[in-house]
């Protein structure tokens, strides 16, 4: 069951990967060039390779704040069905709530 206020406090952790992921690209791209300059092209590539992840995940970040909030349902709606018995994962209980018998 939903408790307390998330639908209203949560805040989105998107702007921040946002701006992780901007971080990680620019210094991928200068490692990159810094190590074309020196002449290693091994860690010029490993660096452009992890620039290349680095925008990918700045597209889908960036894809996922335009599409904007999604719906939040309200604290008196449940994200999920409730138990009403049938999915007894301990053994425990049946569905009139008796006790099984666990057969020891």
């Amino acid at each position: 069951m939903r408790t307390g206020n998330e639908p209203l406090q949560a805040r989105s952790p998107l702007k921040i990967r946002c701006g992780l992921a901007l971080w990680g690209l620019l210094w991928a791209i200068a490692g990159a060039v810094a190590f074309i300059d020196v002449g290693r092209p091994e860690w010029a590539a490993a660096c452009a390779a992890l620039a290349v992840v680095a925008a990918a995940d700045l597209v889908m970040v960036i894809r996922h704040i335009r599409q904007g909030p999604h719906y939040q349902p309200g604290k008196d709606i449940p994200p999920y069905a409730p138990d009403r018995g049938r999915n007894d994962a301990f053994g425990i209980r049946n569905a009139a709530g008796r006790r099984r018998n666990s057969g020891r």
